[in-house]
């Protein structure tokens, strides 16, 4: 894991370097092209503005020429300025005077006859040339395409056209080995299994081929966020001793059309040069989603769905290159990727059960200090549905909390408060609370307390507290001491009066209710919403499935089915509703203690609140 940060710290400082470079050209450039401009400008000033202070104006030539006055005219090439001298006595530098004309042309064709007649001499001179100038005239006419190609290369370089695709770890080029192995990772033991074949055939190739086995082309990792997809990928190829080529889904999307699908050639030729090795596809519904007849983008993306999947039905047999990819929505994966032949295995990586956290929970407590009543078997009991990454969180919490606390060792109640702390938010302790809300907010979680222990099928009250946390004025939590795989109507049913128990109590107690029950009553909606239109849990509905991408293909129900659901959805609430305000209407002295008992502790312990059933 520390390889691993300090590879991606390494490519962080690359990154920022190249950054830093880019920026430092570019601002090169601009000062080149502005120097350029300034330095033609001044110069054609000078050009214009450089005459001699003996001046004549152009109508004062014309009629100096008709009256014979003119004894030489100098002209340079290129020049609008012209010398003329006048007749009469003395010096020609005294006699000299400079004359901007309008037309060079126009103005030889003009005094033609007059030079003829009266015998001006004419003097017809080079423009002398300035090496300096000539060159800033030549890169100020070529300016608009040296800005532009280097417009073009910066865009190239930004997306990645001349780079190499994937980062490499263990390659020929001496880069860094990925030190994940499968002893790394914990909670995922059936999982590893199905991988350790993929190992053993990168490891001994010619053993499977010699047998007719061919090579698996891909392996679909998915999975929720958390559960280790990422993490199992490294440790195949760490295992297997092989070089790893990683890189994102992301990566292939570029701006200009055709990069993606080139990205995906490159990506392949390298893997092809490198054989034995692994690729590994982060994320790869940013590329393999659904193609669609669209144009713009769209039409990109599809380009590089099927440059992905020539190439994995490329390969040749005695090329092993496997491809392993992962995501979190495999719904959205082109079949055409899915089909054998290209990803020929498919793995769920689930959420760790009980004793697969608590494997997690001890694989992450190395190199921290822990007292030595803390039981990790307990703390898997309480982080249900946790993933490896959560229960990572939680320790890294904890550890954090006990340092704050001056405590020498990670105890029970700095890995409790940091359970709280991710699952319910930061404790409010110097949150300033009337008595009118406290007395509102003990009754609401007391009426949670309380409907939930006369509930078979809801579990065990673990702690009621009024103290906010994040942005709920106060908590009520369970013990979550099981996996749940599947939940019944009942518990569904039972689940939902739970969450009304809050509001009853308010109704019941105070004649009052209050916005604090918005997340009871959403949770409940969607409970309710669920048992009809997912579960099929309705006697009239009957077993059929509601749950659809697409809105307009409600339709097809018609407007009864539609009508229908909402009308059950209000039943379910209130007979819900209605059953937790007959509980606590039965039990309203239990009600009155624990609420009493919130207000004086704020918090309860579940002892503690087992004490008013006794």
């Amino acid at each position: 894991m520390e390889n691993n940060e300090k590879s991606n710290n390494d490519n962080s400082k690359e990154q920022k370097k190249s950054n830093v470079l880019k920026i430092i050209l570019t601002l090169i450039l601009i000062i080149i092209c502005i120097a350029c401009i300034v330095f033609i400008y001044y110069q054609n000033i000078n050009k214009e503005n450089k005459v001699d202070e003996k001046e004549l104006a152009y109508t004062e030539l014309i009629t100096s020429i008709n009256e014979g006055k003119i004894e030489k005219i100098t002209m340079t090439t290129g020049s609008s300025t012209i010398k003329v001298v006048l007749k009469g006595e003395g010096e020609e530098k005294d006699r000299e005077k400079t004359v901007i004309v309008p037309s060079v042309q126009a103005f030889t064709e003009l005094i033609q006859e007059k030079v003829d007649k009266d015998g001006i001499k004419i003097d017809l001179k080079q423009e002398p040339t300035n090496p300096l100038l000539r060159i800033a005239d030549t890169l100020f006419s070529l300016l608009p395409t040296i800005l532009l190609v280097a417009l073009m290369l910066m865009l190239f370089k930004m997306q990645g056209l001349g780079g190499d695709s994937g980062k490499v770890y263990g390659g020929e080029d001496g880069s860094k080995k990925t030190d994940v192995k499968f002893d790394d990772i914990a909670g995922l033991d059936e999982e590893k299994g199905e991988l350790i074949e993929i190992v053993d055939f990168l490891k001994k190739p010619k053993a499977y081929l010699d047998m007719g086995a061919k090579i698996p082309r891909g392996i679909l990792l998915y999975g929720k966020p958390g559960t280790g997809k990422t993490l199992i990928a490294k440790a195949i190829a760490g295992e297997a001793g092989v070089p790893f080529i990683s890189m994102s889904g992301s990566e292939f999307i570029e701006m200009f059309a055709g990069l993606g699908a080139s990205r995906v050639r490159k990506l392949f030729e390298k893997a092809k040069k490198m054989s034995p090795c692994i690729i590994f596809i982060d994320e790869i519904d940013a590329i393999g989603s659904r193609r669609t007849s669209n144009s713009g983008s769209e039409t990109e993306n599809n380009q590089t769905l099927n440059q992905l999947l020539v190439e994995m039905d490329g390969f040749e047999t005695n090329e092993t290159v496997i491809v392993l990819a992962a995501t979190n929505r495999p719904e959205m994966l082109d079949k055409a990727l899915l089909r054998p032949g290209r990803f020929d295995r498919q793995i769920t990586i689930p959420a760790p059960d009980l004793n697969g956290r608590e494997a997690i929970l001890k694989l992450h407590s190395k190199n921290k200090k822990f007292a030595k009543d803390v039981d990790f078997k307990s703390i898997a009991g309480d982080t249900a549905g946790f993933t490896g990454a959560e229960l990572a969180n939680v320790l890294n919490e904890a550890a954090i909390i006990a340092t704050r606390s001056k405590h020498n060792e990670i105890q029970n109640v700095d890995i409790e408060n940091a359970v709280k702390k991710i699952t319910v938010g930061l404790e409010k302790t110097n949150r300033v609370v009337s008595d009118k809300d406290k007395k509102l907010t003990a009754y609401h979680e007391a009426g949670h307390a309380v409907v939930s222990k006369f509930l078979p099928t809801q579990t065990d009250v673990k702690e009621v507290s009024i103290i906010p946390r994040g942005l709920a004025g106060g908590y009520t939590m369970y013990k979550t001491n099981e996996d749940k795989y599947y939940v019944s109507k009942t518990e569904l049913l039972e689940k939902m009066v739970s969450l009304m128990g809050g509001r009853a109590a308010e109704k019941i107690a105070l004649n009052e209710i209050s916005t604090g029950a918005s997340n009871d009553i959403e949770v409940a909606t969607g409970i309710a919403r669920d048992m009809l239109t997912v579960y099929g849990m309705d006697d009239k509905l009957g077993p059929i499935s509601l749950k659809v991408d697409d809105p307009y293909e409600l339709q097809i129900f018609g407007e009864k089915v539609i009508d229908e659901v909402g009308n059950q959805i209000q039943i379910l609430i209130d007979n819900a509703y209605i059953t937790a305000q007959k509980i606590l209407s039965d039990n309203m002295d239990i009600l009155d203690k624990v609420a009493a008992r919130l207000l004086e502790k704020e918090k309860i312990t579940s002892e503690e609140f087992e004490e008013f059933f006794k």
